[in-house]
């Protein structure tokens, strides 16, 4: 019945799309994002940029994710037309996720898309590879949606994630473009906001700071307790938590950062990281920060959704499952700093100047000299 709906849905895309083809394209580019209602770091970086490179180029952002609730995807479905008039009449694309109205029409043949994932690499399976497991998409439905269809340029941060990108979006590598996304420039710019986050948190004093940074998944929650539970009496560190912002984990006095600062920000600031399966482990490997894994679930968690790196390969004394052992490790002040090298030259590429790249890598494009 679903499958059958959807068939609905984008015959009706289709038939208020094909008027809108036949308007005239304009000097234009169009962001599109269902991962929030606000630019992210990568796009307000790359929108300079390209400012630069193109000053009579318009941008235009079409942000909005998708709420709880019929009214919410009553509003959605009306961003969805405006998305088709933008797509109708932009040179270039840019998304950061799936994107309903890119992947499920027939475009004009000179729009060109891009996908910049908004991760910075993917140690979780994610996309095609993710479909049919338990926490991924069904089949039939991801069949039905033409999940990642009609990308024109993948970036990827380094060869070697290209290889995962190919599976993940079903492309060839004739469509990957090798380059970091532009927060690459923005945490390896020598700039903190050391000052303005001690004023906000001054319970952290002259602690270390162990940041803890968990991808989103259902025992998100259960396992953040287990490190609480650990931390709370260590008078030497202190915990700072930065969830995922579609996770469950409840606000906490103790554990939580006072104050608006983005998990780039913390990277920058934090004596050590802690994650799990999340691509924030190659934001911190960009600063070197000693990068701990604690994975409590990592059995489940291979047969749920499964992953693309071997963690425990990778960083043989860095990986955890008991709270404990992960504490004791820091305790020891001992860390393989070869080991979180290797993982960094590995997974990305370059370190310098990618929002640039990308800049006039797009200038190309809307100048259709590709």
């Amino acid at each position: 019945m679903k499958v059958f709906l959807i068939a609905l849905l984008k015959l009706g895309l289709k038939i208020i799309y094909a008027p809108l083809k036949l308007l005239k394209t304009k000097n234009r580019i169009v962001y599109l994002s269902r991962q929030s209602n606000e630019k992210s770091l990568d796009m307000r970086l790359l929108e300079a940029a390209v400012a630069e490179e193109l000053p009579d180029t318009e941008q235009v952002f079409r942000l909005r994710m998708i709420d709880e609730g019929l009214k919410a995807k009553l509003q959605y479905c009306l961003t969805v037309i405006g998305d088709m008039y933008y797509l109708a009449t932009a040179k270039v694309a840019i998304v950061d996720t799936y994107s309903i109205t890119v992947s499920c029409l027939h475009h004009k043949k000179d729009l060109r898309v891009i996908q910049m994932w908004h991760a910075l690499g993917a140690i979780k399976k994610f996309g095609l590879q993710s479909v049919g497991t338990k926490e991924g998409r069904d089949e039939k439905i991801s069949r039905a949606m033409c999940m990642h269809k009609n990308y024109d340029y993948v970036l990827a941060p380094s060869s070697e994630t290209a290889k995962i990108y190919m599976e993940a979006f079903g492309v060839e590598g004739s469509k990957i473009k090798l380059c970091p996304l532009p927060r690459v420039d923005f945490i390896t710019d020598g700039e903190t906001r050391t000052s303005e986050f001690y004023y906000s948190n001054p319970a952290v004093g002259q602690k270390k700071m162990v940041l803890y940074l968990p991808t989103f998944r259902e025992r998100d929650v259960y396992i953040s307790e287990m490190l609480k539970t650990e931390f709370e009496d260590k008078e030497e560190y202190q915990l700072i938590i930065s969830p995922h912002p579609l996770s469950k984990i409840k606000d906490d006095e103790r554990f939580m950062p006072h104050g608006d600062f983005t998990a780039q920000d913390l990277i920058k600031l934090a004596d050590a990281v802690i994650t799990d399966y999340s691509a924030c482990a190659f934001e911190a490997a960009l600063l070197m920060k000693p990068l701990y894994f604690f994975t409590p679930d990592y059995t489940e968690y291979m047969s749920d959704r499964g992953i693309n790196i071997d963690l425990k390969a990778e960083f043989p004394s860095a990986v955890f499952e008991d709270a404990g052992a992960l504490v004791n490790a820091l305790d020891s002040g001992e860390y393989d700093m070869d080991s979180l090298f290797h993982f960094k030259e590995k997974y990305i590429d370059n370190s310098k100047n990618n929002t640039q790249t990308l800049a006039k890598f797009v200038a190309m494009l809307v100048n259709d000299k590709q």
